[in-house]
């Protein structure tokens, strides 16, 4: 029994470690519509609010690929995949480190997401 408790302590702990504080607004259910309204973040404000610098930059390979990699790889007809990959998560497309799902964000700000980093397009 306290095996159980322990290994559920912690693991309450490292879920709740694992998101930052300012985790953009679930707009899919319709008690925090107002609420999204009132923030309306760009994607490039709801990416700083996740945990997405921790294996991404613009410019640079980290453990997942640079934004401008995303880019140049992809374009507006993919903004469907993408979004469904942040919300699901996904592997093997960069390499063997699997991307975690973000299952709170939800779709449309998923898509702002993708808008944003396809900008980074090199022209």
């Amino acid at each position: 029994m306290r095996n159980i408790f322990l290994t559920g302590c912690i693991s309450l702990l490292i879920f709740s470690c694992s998101k930052k504080e300012n985790t953009p607004v679930d707009i899919s259910s319709s008690e925090n519509t107002a609420v999204a309204a009132k923030t309306n973040l760009s994607g490039d404000q709801i990416i700083e609010t996740m945990d997405c610098s921790g294996c991404h930059a613009a410019n640079e390979r980290m453990t997942g690929p640079s934004y401008q990699e995303i880019a140049d790889k992809y374009s507006e007809k993919d903004i469907e995949l993408l979004a469904s990959k942040i919300l699901e998560g996904g592997s093997g497309v960069w390499g063997g480190v699997p991307m975690s799902p973000h299952s709170q964000v939800s779709k449309e700000d998923a898509k702002k997401m993708v808008e944003y980093i396809l900008t980074l397009k090199k022209k």
